[in-house]
């Protein structure tokens, strides 16, 4: 457990600058436009790449593709859980009419299309952490290649 606090602790941060970010966008009028929507793939990015990077000065040389990959991992599935949570809760508690603003066409024909965006709202977390995490260990890896 000692070795994914640091990566827990990360994913919480991760998901209130998400949340926070959310909320501002909903101040502004703008939360129901989904290409803002993009700029979640950066915050997320932003703390898996810190993840992985204060695990590899944490470990030292005990740090391998495993344990950098699981760190990351772990950033982004919490970040993504507990931001899918807090987007289900404002959807449905606080701005019930929020679904409908965000797709007026989908929402008049699927009975429950609340599940489904709470559904696709994890399914591009998760995707998002797997993509940018091996992306990440690219840079952090240690090379197997013989020095010269």
């Amino acid at each position: 457990m000692k070795n994914l606090s640091l990566p827990i602790r990360f994913g919480i941060v991760t998901s209130a600058v998400l949340m926070a970010y959310f909320l501002i966008l909903a101040l502004m009028g703008k939360h129901t436009n989904v290409f803002y929507s993009l700029f979640n793939g950066v915050i997320t990015g932003f703390g898996i790449y810190e993840t992985i990077k204060y695990t590899k000065l944490q470990m030292g040389k005990d740090f391998g593709y495993g344990k950098g990959f699981m760190a990351g991992i772990t950033t982004g599935f919490v970040a993504t859980i507990l931001f899918t949570i807090f987007f289900a809760f404002y959807s449905t508690e606080l701005d019930s009419g929020f679904l409908d603003e965000l797709s007026d066409v989908w929402a008049k024909d699927y009975s429950n299309f609340q599940g489904i965006v709470f559904f696709t709202v994890a399914i591009m977390g998760f995707a998002t952490t797997l993509v940018l995490t091996l992306s990440f260990m690219q840079l952090f890896k240690t090379s197997n290649n013989p020095k010269k």
